[in-house]
């Protein structure tokens, strides 16, 4: 097995550093090829890791990006915060990958000042697998972009198709565009422009137009949309997810007759349950940059981030951006 070593932001996230500890244990202790260099405050983290470990390295950051820190302040006055140097750490080839749960605006700024973009590639793109009907679809922008052009789109679709032939094992994704509708004639001016440019293509799988409901039923392997769009989708199916999880947990530990049904159905609703949980899913790729940057959740909880450093663990050994940036100028129109 290919051996990472991976640069996490122990410092960013909502709920401290000690989740971020507890993640990183667990994921080196289930990896037995996996190194993480944690990055933040040594004093904090060698207080809540309690015993040295021999894959897990404290990297020392004197400052830290808070939530509400603007972009452009923190890139000019926080170089030395722990999600700059995780990126550093990156660059400079120490780590193969970075993950924080940090200011996502911020961790844009920095990725793209520090890693630099694809060439052919104007703005990044936050993208996230999320479980539909027999498999998994590629859901990009999620907000790093509020507004996009339809060259954006394009290239949204592009690097997409390449993330899901690579993680998928895809020959040829099927590429869509979110909209209001499967019509030609719906939707805004940038997503129709958007539409025809992906039409033209002869290297892109492109299918149309799906809805959201669409996101769910594997009809497509790729989904593109502008920032604004892909959050408020990305949010709105976990807000359903985290409903129907707490009212089948209510349903079946209420009264004798309701945990006898949940007793019998444990099985079913224990695969149905790990399906739904959005913090199973958690960890999205800032794509576009030059190197596998993994966004976690900020207020992501000990199992959440496990599966945001499993996710940049798999996208390293797949070599992910290598893969990306060979065929880009194949599919850049």
């Amino acid at each position: 097995m290919m051996s990472v070593t991976l640069a996490v932001d122990a410092m960013s996230g909502d709920l401290g550093p000690a989740i971020v500890v507890s993640a990183a244990l667990g994921a080196v202790n289930e990896n037995k090829a996996l190194s993480i260099m944690l990055v933040g405050s040594r004093h904090e983290l060698e207080a809540l890791l309690h015993l040295e470990h021999p894959r897990i390295h404290i990297v020392e950051a004197a400052d830290v990006v808070r939530m509400n820190e603007r972009p452009s302040h923190a890139l000019r006055h926080k170089q030395n915060s722990s999600m700059a140097v995780a990126l550093q750490l990156v660059r400079d080839g120490r780590a193969q990958g970075c993950v924080s749960a940090g200011n996502t605006g911020a961790l844009m700024a920095f990725g793209r000042s520090v890693l630099r973009m694809y060439p052919g590639i104007e703005r990044p793109a936050i993208t996230k697998l999320i479980p539909s009907l027999r498999g998994r679809c590629h859901v990009l922008d999620l907000g790093a972009n509020v507004d996009a052009s339809a060259e954006n789109l394009y290239q949204f679709a592009v690097m997409g198709s390449l993330m899901a032939s690579a993680l998928g094992n895809l020959q040829e994704p099927r590429v869509a565009l979110l909209n209001v509708g499967e019509e030609e004639i719906k939707g805004n001016e940038q997503v129709k422009l958007a539409s025809h440019m992906l039409a033209q293509s002869e290297t892109l799988n492109y299918i149309g137009y799906v809805e959201g409901s669409d996101l769910f039923r594997d009809v497509a392997d790729v989904v593109v949309c502008d920032g604004f769009v892909g959050n408020i989708a990305l949010k709105t199916g976990e807000g359903v997810a985290g409903l129907m999880i707490e009212l089948l947990e209510q349903a079946f530990t209420r009264g004798l007759y309701g945990r006898f049904v949940g007793w019998l159905a444990r099985p079913i609703l224990g695969r149905l349950l790990r399906l739904m949980d959005p913090g199973r899913h958690n960890g999205a790729s800032l794509l576009g940059l030059q190197g596998v940057v993994i966004k976690s959740h900020g207020n992501a909880n000990e199992r959440a981030m496990l599966a945001a450093i499993r996710q940049a663990v798999q996208e390293v050994q797949l070599e992910v951006p290598r893969r990306i940036n060979e065929r880009l100028d194949d599919l850049l129109m």
